[in-house]
């Protein structure tokens, strides 16, 4: 399925009004599709799978702007650390220590967010609230220059209850602008990533600053 165009240009303009960022999610979709919303002027792709993601950076022009939305494991951070523009599902100290070296190795700051479990799925990823507080005061004490928190990401449940999804996002908001307060060493948080192509326009009422739309532009996944 080619690349629903007037889709993109609804939902750009909709967001470029409130200045949110769009990350078009990208993952399954071959080359030819992210060279068509590249050629619209878009730079700010979303990818799941670290060979996918290397393998499309390789062969894609440099100038895209690659975002890893994906659960990460630590043995593959060193294959996007050269590249990746931001990191957004950061869910231990362990991870972020990891970053931070492989950010040392290529001479780089790698950008990340910290990822909350906001959702009833026991499935998906995340920290709680008090998991996010004890991470934030052990990264505070430690010199890792070469990785910086920028905000916090989260996924709402799969639901058509928009109730529930709603009040999973003001949550997510409510937390954001607890931590956003705190003082952390060259970590100013900015960006709350929420909402997909099913509840974004939720997650825009709600306070997002960055929505991972795929469906809406690329049509429905294809089989992984």
């Amino acid at each position: 399925m080619p690349v629903n165009k007037k889709a993109y240009q609804e939902i750009k303009a909709e967001l470029d009004k409130r200045n949110i960022i769009l990350v078009a999610v990208s993952k399954t979709k071959p080359f030819q599709d992210i060279k068509e919303l590249y050629d619209l002027g878009h730079r700010d792709f979303g990818e799941n799978y670290v060979q996918e993601l290397a393998q499309k950076a390789s062969g894609l022009p440099a100038d895209i702007r690659w975002h890893f939305i994906g659960h990460l494991q630590t043995n593959k951070v060193s294959q996007i650390a050269p590249f990746v523009q931001l990191i957004h599902a950061v869910d231990s100290l362990k991870l972020l220590k990891e970053i931070n070296k492989q950010g040392l190795k290529f001479q780089r700051v790698i950008d990340c967010l910290l990822q909350v479990h906001i959702a009833q799925e026991e499935t998906k990823f995340g920290l709680n609230e008090q998991e996010l507080d004890e991470l934030l005061n052990q990264f505070a004490d430690l010199n890792m220059m070469n990785v910086r928190i920028c905000g916090l990401m989260g996924m709402a449940s799969f639901t058509v209850d928009m109730d529930k999804v709603r009040n999973e996002f003001k949550g997510l908001k409510t937390l954001f602008d607890k931590v956003a307060k705190l003082s952390i060493a060259h970590c100013p948080l900015s960006i709350l990533s929420m909402g997909m192509s099913s509840d974004y326009k939720t997650a825009l009422e709600e306070g997002t600053t960055m929505v991972r739309i795929g469906s809406l532009l690329f049509g429905e996944r294809n089989k992984e």
